[in-house]
């Protein structure tokens, strides 16, 4: 599933092909499905406007580094060791860096939304270890790797939907964007019946949702309104 999950987000709107980098401010991207929440029904952030600044200066330099790594395979792939020669495993290197680097640079158009207007925040800056296999053996399922305790009452099953909400749109990677969305796809049916209807956790879920459309490329982000002129 993972190499079929890392196919389609390759091939798909926003992750360009191998040889061709995304464009660095993705707000242009076709028209995608609308939100289900107003951007005034967002929380505000926990962190300040430092935090957010020493975050933007930390993904621009890991975008580079990104960069520079495409460069350097592309390099080894234009000169092969033999006339008509393939490296298929340097050529998915290659596929999955450019789709990491999609990801990456939309979510540095989120957080400057977010500096310019306050919209769009994430609900954190941090890059939390994500290792979740979304198509294990068969014989030894395993739960995502949440710190939220997995036993779907009210609380659990909110404190569950938060936690998604904030690993959803801290992704930086296309494999943990995919895996997250399979992990709410797989959490979200197993809270009790009666808190499954809760409005504070399906909101949580639908931002989640929300955020990893925007990684996807799937829904335009629109760059920050420029600052007006002086009269």
């Amino acid at each position: 599933m993972i190499a079929a999950c890392l196919g389609l987000a390759i091939a798909g709107p926003g992750c360009p092909g191998p040889g061709a980098l995304p464009p660095a401010h993705p707000g242009a991207q076709a028209e995608a499905p609308h939100s289900t929440l107003a951007d005034e029904d967002a929380e505000p952030p926990s962190y300040g406007k430092p935090e957010l600044r020493r975050a933007l200066i930390g993904e621009r330099a890991a975008e580079a580094t990104l960069e520079r790594r495409i460069g350097d395979i592309e390099a080894r792939l234009a000169d092969p060791p033999a006339p008509g020669a393939t490296n298929p495993a340097l050529e998915d290197q290659l596929r999955v860096a450019t789709a990491d680097l999609a990801v990456r640079r939309r979510f540095i158009a989120t957080l400057e939304l977010c500096e310019a207007a306050g919209r769009w925040c994430p609900p954190r800056l941090d890059d939390p270890p994500w290792a979740f296999d979304p198509d294990p053996d068969p014989g030894r399922p395993s739960d995502p790797p949440l710190t939220a305790s997995l036993r779907y009452d009210l609380d659990s099953w909110r404190q569950i939907a938060s936690e998604l909400h904030g690993r959803a749109c801290a992704c930086r990677t296309i494999a943990c964007v995919e895996s997250v969305g399979v992990a709410i796809d797989a959490l979200e049916p197993r809270p009790m019946p009666a808190v499954q209807g809760d409005d504070q956790a399906a909101a949580a879920i639908t931002r989640g949702r929300e955020c990893l459309f925007r990684l996807r490329g799937k829904k335009a982000i629109p760059a920050p309104a420029a600052p007006a002129a002086d009269p």
